[in-house]
């Protein structure tokens, strides 16, 4: 069974590589995806994405509750937040998901929807307080 901590890791590698790929993709000025091999990579990245952003919130508490985080009612106030960002995202990611074209445009609309900027924020918060602190090393 995968550890809770890599869990949330990998989703929030999964949804970053998705954005830093719409950011591309966005730049391209492509008026729809249909034929093109970014398109269908864009599609892909954007699958993953949405599974990743399912129950995320549920998994970041799992996380909460098995490592004990101190003080919990900070981590799980965060959460609330966490949770409520990565359902507006999932919304906004299925929505285009469900189009027939994406033009490039449209990445474009979504990489600037303040759902997923908050998301993105809240993942780089949880990425750096999960990132363990480098060791010192004594010397000034």
């Amino acid at each position: 069974m995968t550890d809770v901590r890599e869990d949330v890791q990998r989703r929030c590698n999964t949804i970053e590589e998705a954005y830093e790929f719409m950011l591309a993709y966005a730049a391209q000025g492509l008026t729809g995806d249909v034929g093109s091999q970014s398109g269908g990579q864009l599609r892909e990245l954007l699958t993953r994405a949405a599974a990743a952003l399912q129950d995320i919130g549920e998994v970041f508490d799992s996380l909460i509750e098995r490592e004990s985080l101190e003080p919990a009612a900070r981590y799980r106030a965060f959460l609330a937040v966490l949770d409520r960002d990565a359902r507006d995202s999932l919304a906004a990611v299925e929505l285009v998901l469900a189009q027939r074209s994406i033009s490039s445009q449209l990445v474009d609309n979504l990489n600037a929807s303040i759902h997923l900027r908050a998301l993105l924020t809240d993942l780089f918060l949880i990425d750096e307080l999960l990132t363990p602190p480098p060791i010192a090393t004594g010397a000034p």
